[in-house]
């Protein structure tokens, strides 16, 4: 299996989110010159990357993920995991005895929420969910290369270093996944941050509710803001903070939870953060590109030909239309771009 091998003589094409679009995929491929050979997406030149969250939310979550591990599996694409990944190896995973959990991932609303999609859509192919999962431990955290790095939230050089020590690679096991079920663990640390980003608390007493309905007291943070001086200059999520919390000055201690992306690294890119508008660079270096497909934004590509500095020019998308109906139940429209 070439698997995660790669080819130096190779263009890249990052892609975002896909959650369970494939169509919408499909078309984006296509768009960029990929071809099925022998049933597999490839491309004479390039190789995809895959910023992870395959699964959850979308119409076609099988679809996409036998899309993808098959790139994966012939060595047109590689991987990293997204948080819906890793959520879900928590979720189907039993606790070990003496840990006072059923599962590694509570079985609450909220979570039961978030992987009824993808549960609902496997649930006449137990078997094949049951490889996916194993799967999933195959797919690395990160991306690491002399000229690009890719991870699905937020790059972290310190916790990926102590990361490489102790794992020797990229994967996790089965004993770091039962590890990382306490958050304040190494591991736990290690999949909250590169996997949902960081984050800061708000001042106290302030709470925000998202979108989502869900009641947050932390607000997401920038992993490469230069110099900050207030929230705003850090904040970095679709739910905009209040706009007297906004101007709030940092305090020292704030400022020291904070970590920074260096000018001179390599571009990286991730995933996660739910943008909205036209794609562009966050910074010379640094790239999000989660358009929100499966909520009819935009799936967004970066081509990647080894320039250090980001350009607005190598994005391509195809924009996700809504259905006419409103209860039109398993489909996505899209249009390129």
């Amino acid at each position: 299996m070439v698997g995660q091998a790669r080819s130096a003589s190779r263009g890249y094409d990052i892609i975002g989110d896909i959650h369970g679009c494939a169509h919408t995929l499909e078309r984006l491929l296509a768009q960029m010159g990929y071809r099925k050979v022998n049933g597999v997406y490839e491309h004479p030149r390039r190789q995809a990357i895959f910023i992870g969250d395959i699964i959850d939310r979308g119409p076609r979550i099988r679809e996409s993920l036998h899309l993808v591990r098959d790139m994966v599996d012939h060595g047109s694409a590689r991987i990293v995991m997204g948080n819906h990944e890793y959520n879900a190896l928590g979720y189907c995973t039993r606790a070990r005895p003496g840990s006072g959990k059923t599962f590694l991932r509570e079985h609450n609303a909220r979570h039961d929420r978030l992987i009824r999609e993808t549960l609902e859509q496997f649930e006449h192919y137990p078997h094949e969910w049951n490889e996916f999962l194993e799967w999933f431990y195959t797919i690395p955290l990160f991306i690491d290369e002399s000229d690009f790095r890719a991870v699905h939230a937020c790059w972290d050089s310190d916790l990926i270093n102590k990361f490489k020590e102790s794992q020797g690679g990229a994967c996790i096991d089965d004993d770091f996944l039962h590890a990382s079920a306490a958050i304040e663990s190494f591991a736990g640390q290690v999949m909250d941050t590169l996997l949902r980003g960081t984050d800061l608390r708000l001042p106290p007493g302030v709470k925000i509710t998202g979108k989502d309905g869900y009641v947050r007291e932390f607000f997401r943070t920038k992993f490469w803001a230069d110099n900050p001086r207030t929230y705003a200059d850090v904040v970095f999520q679709p739910d905009p903070l209040p706009e007297e919390v906004a101007s709030r000055e940092l305090t020292d201690a704030e400022r020291s939870q904070l970590i920074s992306y260096p000018s001179s690294a390599p571009p990286v890119f991730v995933g996660h953060y739910w943008m909205e508008g036209e794609p562009a660079p966050l910074k010379h270096n640094v790239a999000c590109i989660d358009f929100s497909a499966v909520k009819y934004g935009k799936l967004v590509a970066y081509r990647l030909d080894g320039e250090r500095t980001l350009s607005r020019d190598k994005f391509v998308w195809v924009d996700v239309e809504r259905p006419e109906q409103p209860d039109y139940p398993t489909s996505e429209d899209s249009v390129a771009r």
